[in-house]
């Protein structure tokens, strides 16, 4: 049996379903859960089931998560999707459930084994493929509306960069194409993604006017907390500036690192060496372009940005052999 044919079994033997993502969602994360939601509820209608974990600023229009008692996980399944790491699943009550299945397309990392069930594929751009294509393949026995469908496709857009990066390939275009058949208007979605509110616009100009280069190939800029207050931006918001820094000729890794209560998140990324390792190293983890660390304070910053530059000199190195 396949994993995709456990899914479907898991899902028609339950009565009562809760979708987890990952803490700080993105597009992925909200288009795979509200996506699976869709599926499930217009298929069983009967079922209970629910979506949980943090609201995202960013992509509230896919949906607002459900709130529920801890009763609720009583002789329930817990779907995991878009999450790498135990320690980065949003609300630890999937615990609770009778059986946990984990559907994700992240690297497997020491963590990543806190599941009954698995179907894990890390050579897919997004996990809101991995659910379109469950669809596809079983939709003569599923059913999928409009909402679904804006929701994956919000998903496969975001974790794709626009169908940029590394992964993407004809299967991707297809079920973005089957999706697009439900009426999912790609104007409308391209606007609510794009449009920056003034606050963050300062923001953005703050970050292009005092970024730091090194010598080795690296840029990066530093987001504090009272830059954060001072623009009345969100933590999401701010986070979102890391793109800001993409795409600058001779430095091909860049990061923004985010000062949070007692730590520094990383948001880190690569047009050329691949990251993961070092993401892993560095208390986090992700995809081999794109990743995120942490870091415990600004004392750390000197090693890791060695480790990036070191990163750097062995892709040119191996480049020209």
């Amino acid at each position: 049996m396949t994993a995709k044919q456990l899914l479907l079994k898991k899902i028609k033997e339950y009565e009562r379903i809760i979708i987890h993502g990952h803490t700080r969602p993105d597009g992925d994360c909200y288009g795979a859960q509200f996506g699976l939601y869709n599926i499930i509820k217009e298929t069983y209608p009967t079922k209970k089931v629910f979506v949980v974990g943090e609201e995202s600023e960013y992509v509230s229009f896919v949906g607002t998560p459900d709130k529920i008692k801890d009763e609720a996980y009583q002789g329930a399944l817990s779907i995991v999707v878009d999450t790498g790491s135990e320690n980065r699943i949003s609300d630890q009550r999937y615990k609770l459930a009778k059986e946990i299945f984990k559907i994700d397309h992240h690297v497997e990392e020491d963590d990543s084994f806190y599941a009954n069930y698995y179907w894990v594929d890390d050579s897919l751009p997004s996990c809101s493929q991995m659910i379109a294509d469950f669809y596809e393949s079983y939709q003569d026995q599923l059913k999928l509306s409009f909402l679904g469908a804006r929701a994956m496709y919000v998903g496969i857009v975001t974790d794709t960069g626009r169908f940029r990066y590394r992964g993407v390939n004809r299967r991707t275009h297809e079920l973005a194409g089957m999706l697009l058949d439900f009426g999912v208007d790609i104007e409308d979605i391209d606007n609510k993604l794009s449009v920056d509110d003034m606050n963050s616009i300062r923001l953005k100009g703050e970050v292009l006017s005092n970024f730091v280069t090194t010598e080795g190939g690296f840029i990066y800029y530093i987001m504090k907390k009272e830059m954060m207050t001072k623009m009345n931006v969100s933590h999401e918001s701010a986070s979102a500036m890391v793109n800001n820094l993409a795409g600058i000729e001779g430095y091909p890794v860049w990061a923004l690192f985010i000062e949070s209560a007692d730590e520094y998140r990383i948001r880190l990324r690569s047009r050329g060496p691949e990251i993961q390792q070092l993401a892993t190293k560095w208390r986090g983890g992700g995809h081999q372009k794109a990743a995120g660390a942490t870091l415990k304070d600004l004392n750390e910053l000197d090693e890791f940005i060695s480790d990036v530059e070191k990163l750097i000199k062995d892709e040119k190195s191996s480049q020209n052999k």
